[in-house]
């Protein structure tokens, strides 16, 4: 693959957590998480996007959003567990999305807010009008993904480079 490829990158917010009396790395998800993570899962399928691979929080509303997520795409892609977005400002995000290899063309992270909308949000310097204005009139709430589009290896990635090129949140058709 060359440099000049276009390269997407999928993020995506865990599903609705519970509020058990747990640290908030622990919390599991809730009844509409396990319900709504699936759903994530299968419009990704719908779309085609199916990540290469995928960087989710260590977190167990991550992981568990994860796991019923990956069960409604084709293939199962490589997976790394990384504690570093568990709590991450974009530019740390950013940081730990540069490492990415570059053979890799489409990665997915999973991971929390407001770090994931406010990455979305700083990495679009364009977007589909219509993707857009969906997510200015949804936020980013649990369970959602957003889809950019960039050109370049990883380690060019910073902010406005992106296009957002597609964005669901659950109960918004």
């Amino acid at each position: 693959m060359s440099d000049a490829e276009s390269r997407r990158i999928v993020l995506v917010r865990h599903a609705k957590a519970d509020w058990p009396q747990v640290s908030d790395h622990e919390r599991p998800l809730a009844e509409r998480g396990r319900k709504d993570a699936p759903v994530t899962g299968r419009k990704l399928a719908d779309a085609d996007i199916v990540p290469d691979l995928v960087v989710c929080s260590t977190a167990t509303r991550t992981r568990e959003t994860f796991k019923l997520m990956v069960s409604e795409l084709p293939t199962r892609p490589k997976t790394v567990y990384e504690e570093r977005v568990y709590e991450a400002s974009p530019g740390q995000l950013i940081a730990l999305l540069e490492e990415t290899p570059d053979e890799v063309r489409t990665l997915a992270l999973v991971g929390h807010n407001p770090g994931v909308q406010a990455l979305a949000e700083i990495l679009a310097g364009e977007s589909e009008p219509e993707a857009a204005s969906r997510m200015a009139a949804r936020g980013f709430p649990t369970a959602a993904y957003a889809v950019l589009t960039f050109t370049g290896p990883w380690k060019s990635l910073e902010p406005g480079v992106g296009t957002l090129v597609d964005y669901w949140a659950p109960g918004g058709e």
